[in-house]
């Protein structure tokens, strides 16, 4: 089977160069022309033109592998028992984590309400960097020192909430927040506070974490740098030059930077792991609908999901198992299997089969293939076998999640492209726009190829128990000069960000980014691993291998708050 996984050719724009094509594309003369133009360089016009013979799903592709067990009615898991059978995350390049700051607590080294105005500070210092990070699109002092004040008394009185009760958690601006706007990382929405928390925040909440502020994100999650021209481009701890990856690039930096030892990120095209894998820590996609998206925007709904973003693989776990679980307001959540997270912390591999698919896991930069293939031995040389597989027509697959997620995002945000359509981003309104033009058949033609394609790929993963790549196709780009308040149309850089990440949205699979390394001028690499349905606790125990087996340094900017 030949490798059909092209690099996209288009012309790059910023500035005045995007926004005159923007208008041109948005003009009734010139606009099919050009849109023809970027159309067929995405691949969608070569998509109209391949035959499927497949009905429309009736239901998601994920379900094509079987129903999940039925529940059992097992307590939810317990957050205090869970970190403390877990390994402790290698001494040497990690950051503080979610039980360092349970013991500092516990052996009266300090206090919430003393981190929550160290976190005030940090996120201070950070804004008065040139440049700035621009980890946050909002803070709520008072809110948070409220938060802070609860929690010390609990620890005072003895009565704490678990290992997460006062430890920062950041979250993305894709959420509800009570008391704060809902952005999604526009200048125009959330125009009044969030009454309610997102569920996911909800959860968080009841466990005693200290909600340090709303995250800065791609606007409306459609784009993978970090760029924003309205509430700035958020900037990589390892070199503030440098895109942090999206759209969960605030949640990621704020990690990486050491501001919060977890947060909560949001996915629909690799949103979680992008971000992760170029920051250098830890991102969980999990199967879809594993973790409720009551609360969150409405953007991407058959590909979008909300999870855990960790400085560590201990603190993803513990970030995953209290945001995971049934929810009665999100339907999607309600087919789903309970939590299980058991064996997370065996060290032996023997027995775990890891695809590779060698032509697509060697298609990107020369220091990623090898940062990445040298961890996948060592996971071998600590028990896992490697198959070899193949994994057709990715080239289809790329083109089918660009018409699912873009075309959810234009429909979702219809209503408000007829108010606001000059308010948004250049890229942004670019996109938007192109999406527009999509027709009803380019919708119903992807996910009959997307419904073609899930089974394909579910037949690729029957010898397997979790597929590995390189996260992203390169590491961390240049943000560049002339985009930073207009954004900017790189389909070349996008597609080589995201070359790895879409498989796990269409079909609805759980997958991980972990840390493998650096390239020759130190910027994070990040490996991933795809895994079947409802695996989590597999691609977890899979983290904790690969986190002992990997190196890691601080970024060039990192806070710590407890010594």
């Amino acid at each position: 089977m030949a490798y059909d996984l092209k690099p996209i050719k288009a012309p790059r724009a910023a500035g005045l160069l995007l926004r005159g094509f923007v208008v041109a594309v948005e003009n009734a003369a010139t606009g099919a022309l050009l849109a023809d133009k970027l159309l067929g360089d995405a691949g969608i016009l070569a998509l109209r033109e391949r035959e499927v013979h497949t009905p429309l799903a009736a239901a998601h592709p994920v379900l094509d592998h079987g129903l999940p067990r039925a529940a059992t009615g097992r307590p939810p898991v317990d957050l205090g028992a869970l970190g403390d059978r877990l390994p402790a995350p290698p001494a040497r390049g990690t950051q503080e984590g979610v039980l360092d700051f349970a013991r500092a607590y516990r052996d009266k080294r300090t206090d919430p309400r003393a981190v929550a105005e160290r976190a005030l500070a940090i996120v201070a210092e950070t804004e008065a960097r040139s440049p700035a990070l621009r980890l946050f699109i909002a803070q709520d002092k008072d809110d948070l020192l409220r938060q802070a004040d609860a929690s010390a008394a609990r620890h005072a009185a003895g009565k704490s909430l678990g290992p997460l009760d006062g430890v920062p958690v950041a979250v993305k601006d894709e959420l509800d927040q009570a008391g704060y706007p809902t952005t999604v990382g526009t200048r125009f929405l959330g125009t009044t506070p969030a009454t309610a928390d997102a569920e996911v925040v909800a959860r968080l909440r009841r466990a005693g974490a200290l909600l340090v502020g709303k995250a800065n994100m791609h606007e409306i999650g459609l784009g993978v740098t970090g760029l924003n021209p309205h509430h700035g481009a958020a900037r990589n701890p390892h070199d503030p030059a440098r895109a942090t990856g999206g759209s969960s690039s605030g949640p990621a930096a704020a990690v990486a930077a050491g501001v919060c030892p977890l947060a909560v990120g949001a996915d629909g095209g690799g949103s979680i792991r992008i971000p992760a894998a170029l920051c250098g820590v830890f991102g969980l996609k999990a199967t879809f609908g594993r973790v409720s998206e009551h609360g969150a925007a409405e953007l991407c709904w058959s590909v979008g999901h909300v999870g855990p973003i960790a400085g560590s693989a201990r603190d993803l776990a513990l970030g995953y198992a209290a945001m995971a679980g049934l929810d009665e307001k999100d339907p999607q959540s309600l087919w789903q299997p309970e939590v299980d997270l058991d064996g997370l912390e065996r060290p032996d591999l023997a027995g775990v089969r890891l695809g590779i698919y060698r032509p697509w896991f060697e298609d990107a930069e020369p220091d990623v293939v090898a940062r990445t293939r040298a961890l996948v031995d060592a996971l071998c040389a600590a028990g896992a076998t490697l198959v070899d597989v193949e994994l057709p027509e990715l080239e289809t697959l790329r083109a089918v999640h660009l018409v699912t997620i873009v075309g959810e995002m234009a429909a979702a945000h219809a209503g408000h492209y007829a108010r606001h359509r000059t308010d948004y981003g250049l890229d942004t309104r670019l996109n938007l726009a192109l999406g527009r033009r999509f027709q009803a058949y380019d919708y119903v033609h992807a996910q009959r190829h997307r419904a073609r394609l899930g089974r394909l790929y579910a037949e690729a993963f029957a010898p397997i128990d979790a597929l590995v790549t390189p996260a992203t196709g390169c590491t961390a780009p240049l943000l560049p000069a002339d985009a930073l308040e207009t954004g900017e149309s790189n389909l070349p850089v996008t597609e080589r960000i995201m070359r790895f990440a879409a498989l796990a949205n269409l079909t609805g699979q759980p997958a991980v980014s972990v840390p493998a390394g650096y390239d020759a001028t130190g910027l994070p690499v990040g490996l991933q691993l795809v895994g079947k349905p409802w695996q989590e606790a597999l691609l977890l125990r899979l983290a904790f291998a690969c986190e002992g087996l990997v190196e890691r340094h601080e970024p060039a900017v990192h806070h710590r708050y407890l010594g």
